[in-house]
């Protein structure tokens, strides 16, 4: 590591504006996504990114080369200080699980596991937001605007649905009754974002 980079990381003011940026987003289990983007801009900036990506393989250090050895010794300092970081920006439930793993352990486990429950909610809220249809006694207003719930929660699934497909799915979704509406809506070649439908 070059001088000019090694700088930041002894001022106890930089390290503390880190752990700051990165508490902004702290993982409960609902926000994998937003935590993991927020972590991996902060170690981007501090150089250290290639440890969630890349396993720390022990070197023989008597056929390693000096600079194999130095490579080694970086990528062993590294991981305590990410995973410091990781630890700290978690939930106490999380914090108990993972404690003891290291960031390339504990972001592939993480990923697999958050990854597949987001698939889950995906799904289910893909289905809710298809199949839904105004309740009985239900403004119309309350119905688009729980359609539009389900819209922005895909969005932060990371799952952003077209704004035209999402006006259509809430078109059809109307009763009977406004049928007109909806005929005059397609006729006047209207372009409303489902923001102005609502």
């Amino acid at each position: 590591m070059s001088s000019d980079q090694s700088v930041p990381h002894s001022n106890p003011g930089n390290v503390t504006s880190i752990l700051s940026l990165c508490s902004k987003v702290t993982l409960d289990g609902t926000n994998y996504n937003d935590w993991i983007r927020n972590i991996k801009m902060v170690l981007r900036f501090e150089h250290k990114e290639y440890v969630l990506e890349t396993e720390l393989v022990d070197v023989d250090t008597e056929t390693a080369t000096p600079e194999e050895i130095a490579a080694y010794t970086k990528h062993s300092d590294d991981p305590t200080k990410v995973a410091c970081i990781m630890i700290a920006t978690m939930n106490p439930e999380l914090q108990r699980i993972y404690e003891d793993y290291w960031p390339y352990e504990m972001h592939k486990e993480l990923a697999e596991r958050f990854r597949k429950q987001e698939r889950i909610e995906r799904r289910e809220v893909v289905k809710a937001f298809t199949n839904s249809k105004p309740k009985e006694g239900e403004s119309i207003y309350a119905h688009v605007q729980r359609m539009h719930g389900y819209v922005e929660r895909l969005r932060k699934l990371e799952m952003p649905v077209h704004e035209d497909l999402a006006v259509d799915i809430v078109l059809n979704s109307l009763p009977s009754s406004y049928d007109q509406f909806t005929l005059a809506y397609h006729l006047n070649n209207n372009q409303a974002n489902l923001e102005e439908l609502h």
